[in-house]
């Protein structure tokens, strides 16, 4: 792809970098902001998505503040709490109203191929707050891929010491599925009729 301005050039290649964006979808990116008489909010945003946002230092969830909204609501149930990939699947579970306890968001998924281990995540965080004695159930919400039960079946034998009842969604969600694409009757209704993680697995 031929290019008459250096600086085009080095916008679709940035754009490019993005998930799901090639370098013709790029360009029509650029070309569209190009036309665009203010780009100025636009540039704020993207520099507030770096300056403005925090990590929870408790859950690892997106947040303004060291202290993220869910956290810090005393509403929630804090003694249950949902293990899930990322900031996305945070999302998903909220929006289906049904689940009140608390989150541990770890950041990625167990994954050798790519080079991701448990050192790569969030995984000494949970064992932490396990430690503390307040959770009781620990409901592990990761995608129905290799990936996903490789996480989940090495949380489940780090956490094995703990007192704590650990549960797995229900299998609402198809093998190789991913939760932010799931409706949101069937994520609820995995999270509802969740099940012992124990079922899942036999541990010799």
């Amino acid at each position: 792809m031929q290019f008459s301005s250096k600086v085009i050039e080095q916008a679709v290649d940035t754009f490019a970098q993005l998930p799901g964006v090639g370098k013709k979808t790029a360009l029509r990116y650029v070309l569209h902001l190009i036309k665009q008489d203010d780009t100025e909010q636009l540039a704020q945003i993207i520099k507030q998505l770096k300056t403005d946002l925090k990590f929870c230092d408790k859950c690892h969830n997106i947040s303004e503040s060291t202290s993220c909204e869910i956290c810090t609501n005393p509403v929630r149930d804090q003694t249950l709490l949902c293990v899930v990939q990322d900031y996305r699947d945070v999302m998903a579970i909220e929006n289906t109203g049904l689940y009140k306890g608390l989150y541990h968001v770890l950041g990625g998924l167990i994954s050798p191929m790519e080079g991701v281990g448990p050192g790569h995540l969030n995984i000494e965080t949970l064992n932490t707050r396990m430690a503390e004695g307040v959770i009781k159930e620990v409901i592990l919400a990761l995608n129905a891929t290799m990936e996903g039960e490789t996480t989940s079946f090495y949380i489940y034998r780090k956490l094995a010491p703990h007192n704590v009842n650990l549960s797995a969604i229900a299998r609402g969600i198809a093998v190789g599925d991913e939760l932010e694409y799931a409706d949101e009757a069937t994520l609820g209704r995995s999270i509802t009729n969740r099940q012992p993680f124990s079922a899942f697995f036999t541990v010799k």
